[in-house]
Order: C-alpha cells, then structure tokens, then sequence
C-alpha cells in the first residue's frame, strides 16, 4: 500500500462524537480536558471532543471563543496549561510539532515564492529526507489527487487563488499526516471561489478519508464541509453535532443567533411532554415544539423560541399571529419580509418567489409557525 492511498482502506468508524470520558475505539483525535490561559485570560476552557476516522469536525465560533488556540494546541505550536491530545490513542503533548504527524493549512497560503508548485509540494519531505525517487512520485501522485499536474513547474505568482490554495492543500497531504489542520483555509477567496472549493475541499477530504479539524467562523461553510460541528462560546463547547442538528436543533440562544436565526420570540411554556412543548406567543399557542432533553423547563417558565425565516409562512390576515407588512424585498428566487406584529415586534420571513402573492408594504397578514421546525430554548438572563 502506497503512502497517499492507505487514507482509502479506513474501516467504517462509528459516527458518535464522545464529548467526555475515555475514547471510542478507533477514535484518530481525542482532546481531554483541554485548558490553555494567556496571562490570566482563558482562552480554552476544559475542552473535550473526540474525532472518529476519515471525519471532519468544524469548530465553529466568533473571533476570540478558543477554537484557532485549540487547533495550535493538537499542532503542537501552542502547549495547553492542562489536558491532553491524543492521536490513534497516543499522547503528543510531548512531541514537537513535527513529530506529530499533523499538517496544517492556513488562510494565508505561505507557499515559498522563489519553488516551483513541484518543489513546493516537495518541501515537506525533502526536509525529512525522503529519497528522490519517493519525493518524485509521491508529488505526482499528489498533485493529480488536487487536480494541479499541469502547474508543476509554474511559481506561485503565476497562479489564481484557487490555483493556490490546491497547491497549499497537495503540500499539506504529500507527508501524509494522520490529521489535517486547516484554518480558515477559504478566507482569503471570493464568494462564489470560496463556495466551489467548498464542494472540492470535501470531496477530496472524503476520497482521501483523512482524519480533519477545520476552524471557521462561518457557519455556511461549516455545514457544507463537515460530519460534525462544534459551536464554541468563551473557551467552551456549547453545543456539538451533525450540521443538521446544529441548524435545526440549537440547544442555546446563543447557538442559534450565531448559526443565523432570523427570529428568537419569547414565549412562556404551557406544556411539556415527551421532548416537545406546547407554548404560547403573543396570545396564540403553539403546539409540539421540539425541546432539548438537557431544557426541560416547567410550566410557565419564560423561554425564547428559535424560528428560521424560511419557517414562517404569510397568509391573508384572519387567524394567528397578525401583522403589518413593513419591508418586502425580492433577493433572487426569495422574497424577505419584515412583519411588525400588533405587539411591536418585528418578524423576518423568506418566501419563494415563485410560490404564492407577493404581500405590500403596509398589508395586513396573518403568521403560520411550523412548529416541529422550530426549536425552544432556554430564555437568556438579562
């Protein structure tokens, strides 16, 4: 078995995510109680994840919340002031960063200017004094993994940012590392770049079945890359799941705000049972709202209500929640409408444009939740 393609031969792996306690078997990357200080500031706070085979997990947070410190400390640029990382079971706290078996890909490409993409690939394992003809044909099997053959003997500046950016990555995975690192590896390219090498990045991470951690702040991109996601607040994970379950499911206000909900009402719960709710806003009750096992609240606790804009639908005025249409504006194939309701508060909603009226400015309308796409959580302290 060659060194790039034994990534292939990866056995199917459990696709829990074990936050606490020892590892599951198998596990590639296991963070134990992970706690890192700067001058009296903590930076990550008793941190524990574990990352099953051929998965990658996003860690996902503001500027500031601990992830980019978590990713220096598994790369070994960073040593933790407690807990452990362990990769196939093995501590390397003690190892330097190249003994590691990690490779990290940052924003910023750091390709050396005066090499050709040949020579820059190379680099990694001439430094660790690979013969010739393993270098030669571990490059090529390489770049014609990341699709960049043709730019072997081409310099950096020569090349677009995309074009960069597969060079960085081929140059990470030549050494064949048991755990890729990327940092914001897309933030230096435009939209609609940043939204195609999204859809390469993964694909490729999936054929080569490497073992990822990728720090993001955009929870668009976290979703479309990853089997997991950890949102992180003030050095702790607040939450950690599937995408699906991140956007569907947040569990807190703050997950739910910095995934992008539109819309946190409060509401006061009327009933609880079996992992729903039934709640009442502003006078109208709402029934079988999915709530958090960890957020069972009592009857009559004050809580906040997570409603995606895509979740609430228009209808003519009558029963529901009423209001007045105060902004309308086509965005492609949606429309986004603010709704002021009788009370004051306002609403956002996207529609498709192509499915029902278009409501004006200053019509009255009638609101209509989807309960079991919304998600209760608990209300924030003021």
């Amino acid at each position: 078995m060659n060194r790039l393609t034994k990534y292939s031969s990866l056995s199917a792996a459990s696709e829990r995510i074990a936050v606490a306690g020892p590892a599951p078997a198998g596990c590639d990357l296991q963070i134990t109680q992970l706690v890192k200080r700067y001058n009296g500031v903590t930076a990550v706070d008793g941190v524990d994840l574990c990352v099953p085979p051929g998965k990658l997990l996003s860690l996902l947070g503001p500027s500031g919340c601990g992830k980019t410190t978590i990713l220096q400390s598994i790369a070994g640029f960073v040593m933790p002031d407690q807990g452990d990382v362990r990769i196939n079971g093995v501590s390397v706290l003690s190892k330097p960063p190249e003994k590691r078996e990690t490779a990290m890909l940052f924003q910023q490409y750091a390709l050396f200017p005066h090499m050709t993409v040949g020579d820059n690939i190379g680099f990694g394992p001439k430094m660790q004094r690979w013969s010739r003809d393993e270098i030669g044909k571990a490059v090529r099997e390489v770049m014609e993994l990341v699709r960049i053959g043709e730019f072997a003997n081409r310099y950096p500046g020569q090349l677009s940012g995309g074009q960069k950016q597969r060079v960085a990555l081929a140059r990470a995975l030549v050494t064949r590392p048991k755990v890729l690192l990327l940092d914001e590896p897309l933030g230096a390219l435009d939209q609609n770049l940043r939204e195609a090498m999204q859809v390469e990045l993964r694909k490729l991470q999936q054929s080569v079945g490497i073992t990822s951690l990728i720090v993001t702040h955009d929870q668009k991109e976290a979703i479309a890359l990853s089997d997991f996601i950890a949102v992180m607040n003030r050095g702790r994970i607040e939450q950690i799941g599937s995408p699906l379950d991140i956007y569907d499911r947040p569990r807190t206000g703050f997950v739910a705000r910095f995934t992008g909900v539109e819309n946190l009402l409060p509401v006061r719960v009327l009933a609880c049972a079996g992992g729903t709710a039934d709640v009442s806003f502003e006078g109208v009750a709402l029934q079988g709202v999915p709530m958090p096992a960890a957020a069972a609240m009592p009857v009559g606790a004050q809580a906040e209500l997570a409603v995606r804009a895509e979740s609430l639908e228009l209808a003519p005025a009558g029963a529901g929640v009423q209001g007045t249409v105060s902004f309308a504006r086509a965005l492609g194939s949606s429309i986004v409408y603010e709704v002021t309701g009788d009370s004051g508060r306002a609403l956002t909603i996207s529609a498709h444009r192509r499915e029902g009226r278009m409501f004006e400015v200053g019509a009255r309308v009638g609101l209509r939740f989807s309960p079991s796409h919304c998600a209760l959580v608990p209300a924030e302290a003021a």
